[in-house]
């Protein structure tokens, strides 16, 4: 495979309404089958009229600005001083929902293509109608990494070829099957065509060379969209400061109950050593593990839960008076606390009858 990476220059600036089609067809007349269009998605953004009209500077900018970003944003996932990473309402996570001041006036801000993947099929179709050349397209921005410095042109749309290749299923030279290899092709077009088209040169659009096959895969138009994970698959959907601030919430709102599976006593033990340094002097927490003695101690506990399979006993220090008794209540809710973090479920009891427990946690 050879492969060759082609500016796009005379452009010009885009307004709304401008027919994106026209421009590039005649600033690339020399466009042919199989080529990979990777435009950026600003002149997308501008031809489709995605601005918005803000005060030129001072605080009336940035209270726009914030409130620009509020309407673009589906839900936040970190904030670091004025930075602000946001998945927006296509699901992409980017710092400021994407919204961008720079190669635009002033008094305007540029939002993201509301649909990209719409936007690169309406374009490869019009360029298929005025100049029967059959290309592919991808709408490009700028987007951070995680763990790494440095930005990188991905692919928000994209039209007539697959946004990934799949390589599962298949066999390496050494005889392994490949099992997760999915490669975001489309976002390593667009980096490739940023090379050409640069930040400060006008150049707005790349063309790649080489790479589409004669033939192509039935799932062509899927579309970009398939390059955004699954909430369910996200191991990172949430900043650590964030994260830390929704486990606090949910500590707050702890409800009573118990799993479905079995109590693993592994981490009731893990749980019980988390808080033990924090508790108050004298307050002790004991997992019960003897399954006679258990089932003894949990028939005289009155509403024990049918699915419960373990038993905690908690011991206040004596002797107790009123402001011990709240922060043993504090404590139970440390412990219930570190026991959600392990995946097990708790509900508060009375003692066992005939036990000096001071409170007893069915798990």
């Amino acid at each position: 495979m050879r492969l060759e990476i082609l500016p796009v220059p005379g452009i010009g600036d885009v307004t709304e309404g401008d027919d994106l089609a026209v421009l590039i067809g005649t600033a690339a007349p020399w466009l042919r089958d199989g080529d990979v269009l990777v435009v950026t998605s600003k002149i997308v953004s501008k031809a489709e009229g995605r601005l918005v009209d803000v005060p030129a500077d001072g605080p009336e900018r940035l209270a726009a600005r914030d409130e620009v970003l509020a309407a673009e944003t589906a839900r936040v996932v970190a904030t670091r001083g004025q930075t602000r990473i946001v998945q927006t309402h296509h699901g992409f996570v980017m710092a400021s929902a994407g919204i961008d001041a720079s190669n635009v006036d002033k008094t305007r801000l540029v939002l993201l293509p509301e649909d990209p993947d719409a936007s690169a099929r309406a374009l490869r179709a019009a360029l298929r109608d005025r100049y029967r050349v059959d290309v592919a397209v991808i709408i490009s921005d700028t987007m951070g990494r995680p763990w790494r410095n440095g930005l990188t042109d991905v692919a928000l749309g994209v039209a007539g070829m697959a946004a990934i290749r799949d390589h599962r299923g298949e066999v390496d030279p050494y005889g392994n099957e490949l099992q997760l290899t999915q490669m975001a092709v489309v976002d390593e077009l667009a980096g490739a065509g940023e090379l050409i088209k640069g930040k400060c040169d006008q150049v707005p659009v790349a063309v790649v060379r080489g790479y589409l096959p004669a033939s192509r895969p039935a799932d062509e138009d899927a579309g970009a969209a398939v390059l955004i994970r699954e909430s369910a698959l996200d191991l990172f959907s949430l900043g650590t400061a964030e994260a830390t601030a929704a486990g606090l919430r949910a500590a707050a709102t702890l409800a009573d109950g118990t799993g479905e599976a079995p109590a693993d006593p592994a981490a009731v033990d893990r749980a019980i050593a988390v808080v033990a340094e924090v508790v108050a002097p004298g307050t002790t927490f004991t997992q019960v593990t003897d399954d006679e003695v258990r089932a003894g101690l949990v028939a005289t506990v009155e509403g024990w839960p049918a699915g419960a399979t373990g038993l905690v006993l908690g011991a206040a220090p004596t002797p107790v008076d009123q402001p011990d008794l709240v922060r043993f209540g504090a404590d139970l809710q440390r412990l219930r606390t570190a026991l959600a973090a392990e995946g097990v479920p708790s509900a508060l009891l009375p003692p066992p009858a005939g036990t000096t427990a001071s409170a007893c946690l069915a798990v």
